[in-house]
């Protein structure tokens, strides 16, 4: 076992395992353990004795401590494996919601293991070829929800999940799961008084760090929350970083502006525009990246790890609140949906038709996007068109899309939403879970963690504190949407902490404007990587499905932009990992032996 550690955060130990002192047990690990002094001092009354003050050695004696129990005491992110030489056991686990990556392959009795998928492709005996059940989802959903990845016979371990091999054997057990309880009535007060006391505990927890330490702002409320209790448990002057968007019709720029002022923090901004080099961000994309992912917003977070590591290592953001807190527009567009369906079909259908006649301008991209996907949507099923709001290619569009039969994964995932919704009144409560379970940790913390570790830079998601996780899922979706407001308790705790117009802003976020820049500096690395991609794959796709979105986009001005840029970005990182068609597409119908997806 080998692991490779960003030297400026941990001095101690270079590249080498950490072993216990008769050398039978070792450890490698990639993460942070917020909480680790707390676990070292109970660990020293039992008797332990150290001989570094890192986070990872405390990992291998809680380990000797308490086994696999160990796990559940830990704060923090991380990916972790245990090796016993004496009884040749392997121990592998993942952080609970999922903020670090492991990945595992299988080959006879063999078990393979890495935190990125690249570590395990470098072994000769890795087979690299596509899976169907991984594109499945990849081409809806924009990402590949775990078990599975985008490489046959590769799969992610589940957050929250250990994974014990003995010579061939293998077990696993959750040792934490989403909470998935019905929620308690409570008052607004008493809620907004143990969200303040967690947030203060979690920022606190995420601070402890040996180099200068920074804030991602993007001018919203959830940076601005970190921010703000960031300030008050620092004693020194804190760095904040950010990206704005020249000629986007919204300035995130004042916001951000306004925040910095408030807590006088050093800051530095970026504009993100077509005179950056995004053609060799992109392309780069491929090996950072691992595993392909649509996400548009990638090419922002790129942009500012790179700006981040210039003053800093470690910076907080503000993932996960909108998952926990209800902050997308998907949420208030599956209750217009449910309006709609009421609706004949034939209405909607009209509604849309007209809609494809609307002129497309640069100020009214956005709206006409999203009021098309909505009425698409309102003609699918509940829990597809949730993951529609988000995704791109529908069922019918992949159809066409493929040279080749998928299987029903995707139909494998959204039947736990669809069972979720049929049983609990709190349709928004089964919405958060999902995405709690897969968008979060396959989209949201893949892109964040992917690019971030890309310029060594180590982020940190106070929110996803597991202990905030579950103070959320109790609370009512009263709390939650009110109205028109979402993110209701969220914005009450912090009405008279951050300026109201941080509590009143549309929500915007790091979308780039896709549609415009696939049409403009990006038009032929895309059509380029479309066109290379298809001849060499023509197995797989349909390269007259791909022309025709490409002529829409292009020539018609129909946006289809995230399509295109979910295609490029998925042949871009086939032709760096060198990835094959699939053997069949039977072999695919399955997820990984031993997985349960009802997990």
């Amino acid at each position: 076992m080998g692991a490779t550690r960003l030297k400026i955060i941990d001095l101690e130990h270079g590249d080498q395992p950490i072993a216990a002192e008769d050398g039978d047990t070792v450890v490698v690990f990639n993460g942070e353990i917020y909480n680790y002094l707390e676990v070292r001092a109970e660990l020293d009354q039992l008797g332990h004795r150290f001989n570094t003050h890192c986070d990872t050695e405390t990992v291998l004696h809680a380990f000797l401590e308490w086994d696999t129990q160990c796990f559940r005491r830990f704060r923090g992110m991380f990916a972790v494996a245990l090796w016993t030489n004496s009884t040749r056991r392997l121990v592998l686990a993942r952080d609970r919601t999922g903020i670090k990556p492991l990945y595992i392959a299988h080959r006879g009795e063999e078990i393979f293991f890495g935190s990125e998928l690249k570590a395990i492709l470098a072994h000769p005996e890795i087979e690299r070829r596509l899976s169907l059940a991984g594109l499945d989802c990849y081409l809806s959903l924009n990402y590949v929800p775990a078990p599975w990845t985008l490489v046959d016979g590769i799969e992610k371990l589940l957050p929250g999940y250990w994974l014990e091999w003995r010579d061939g054997n293998e077990c696993r057990e959750a040792y934490w799961r989403l909470p998935d309880e019905t929620p308690k009535q409570r008052s607004l007060a008493s809620a907004r008084e143990e969200l303040d006391f967690l947030l203060q505990q979690s920022v606190r927890e995420h601070l402890i760090s040996d180099v200068p330490l920074g804030v991602w702002l993007s001018g919203g409320i959830d940076s601005s929350t970190i921010l703000h209790y960031a300030s008050k448990a620092s004693s020194s002057r804190l760095k904040t970083f950010s990206i704005s968007f020249r000629g986007r019709s919204f300035d995130e720029t004042s916001y951000i502006q306004q925040v910095v002022a408030e807590y006088g923090t050093e800051h530095e901004q970026l504009d993100l525009n077509p005179e950056l080099d995004l053609q060799g961000a992109i392309e780069q994309f491929a090996y950072y990246s691992d595993e392909p992912s649509a996400d548009a917003g990638a090419l922002p977070v790129w942009f500012l790890s790179k700006l981040c590591k210039t003053r800093t290592t470690v910076a907080l953001s503000g993932e996960g609140a909108d998952e926990l807190f209800a902050g997308y527009l998907t949420y208030r567009a599956n209750t217009m949906a449910r309006y709609l369906r009421k609706l004949p079909p034939s209405v909607v259908e009209l509604a849309l038709a007209g809609l494809r006649l609307w002129p497309v301008s640069n100020e009214k991209i956005s709206f006409e996007y999203m009021l098309k996907r909505l009425l698409e949507g309102s003609l699918m099923s509940a829990e597809r068109a949730h993951v529609y709001w988000n995704g791109t290619f529908s069922g019918e569009e992949k159809r066409s899309l493929m040279a080749l039969e998928l299987p029903g994964s995707l139909d494998q995932i959204l039947g736990e939403l669809r069972e979720m919704l049929s049983d609990r009144k709190d349709d928004l409560g089964a919405y958060l879970w999902f995405d709690q379970k897969y968008y979060l940790p396959d989209d949201i913390l893949v892109k964040s963690d992917r690019m971030s570790m890309a310029h060594a830079v180590e982020l940190r998601p106070p929110f996803l504190d597991h202990r905030i996780v579950e103070f959320a899922a109790t609370l009512p979706a009263s709390l939650k949407i009110r109205g028109s407001q979402q993110k209701f308790l969220l914005k009450d705790l912090m009405r008279n902490k951050l300026p109201q117009s941080i509590l009143k802003r549309k929500k915007i976020g790091f979308d780039i404007p896709a549609h415009e820049w696939v049409r403009g500096p990006l038009r032929s690395l895309v059509v380029d990587t479309l066109r290379n991609g298809l001849s060499d794959h023509p197995e797989i796709f349909n390269a007259d499905a791909v022309e025709n979105y490409l002529r829409d986009h292009l020539e018609k001005r129909i946006n289809v932009g995230y399509h295109l840029w979910g295609l490029m970005i998925l042949f871009l990182w086939m032709k760096k990992w060198r990835i094959q068609a699939p053997a069949s597409s039977a072999a695919h119908l399955l997820a990984p032996a031993g997985v349960s997806m009802s997990s």
